[in-house]
């Protein structure tokens, strides 16, 4: 079989190789799916997570302390209903999807729903826009009352 190369690698590869970095909550593999100068962006309020990672390294650096506090207190369980929106642009997909898990420590169950718009070129991952349901997961954490008081009045 011939060696595939990295324009050989469509989004939908790049997907699945990112929902496998998730599952082995493995930041080393996640970050090496972005191009050196990617960006990753939160566009909705995404407590703890900075709006913008600009660079694979902070990119990498981010996920692996964001996965290392909440690896004793949440159990990833499935990334389902996964579908897969192709666009006219061949580099960019925009992928649906939920995650489920559970807190350890309660129980509680976490269900949030997600978008993805994802651009990829020469298999890397250029840009992602992530607007995961972010207040769903805090609230299962029972982290909501915190994050209220710290919203700005405006």
């Amino acid at each position: 079989m011939p060696k595939r190369t990295p324009a050989d690698i469509a989004p939908r590869d790049v997907l699945a190789r990112y929902h496998r970095a998730i599952y082995d909550v493995c930041a080393d593999d996640l970050a090496a799916l972005y191009a050196e100068d990617a960006v990753h962006e939160f566009p909705l309020l995404f407590p703890g997570m900075p709006r913008r990672l600009i660079g694979r390294e902070q990119i990498r650096d981010t996920y692996r302390a964001a996965w290392a506090a909440a690896s004793s207190v949440v159990t990833l369980e499935a990334i389902r209903n996964v579908v897969i929106h192709e666009t006219k642009d061949p580099e960019v997909i925009v992928v649906e999807q939920e995650v489920t898990g559970a807190v350890s420590t309660t129980g509680r169950r976490i269900d949030a729903w997600g978008v993805l718009v994802m651009r990829v070129r020469d298999g890397s991952l250029l840009h992602v826009r992530d607007y995961l349901d972010a207040l769903r997961i805090n609230h299962a954490l029972g982290r909501l009352p915190a994050i209220i008081a710290d919203l700005p009045s405006q």
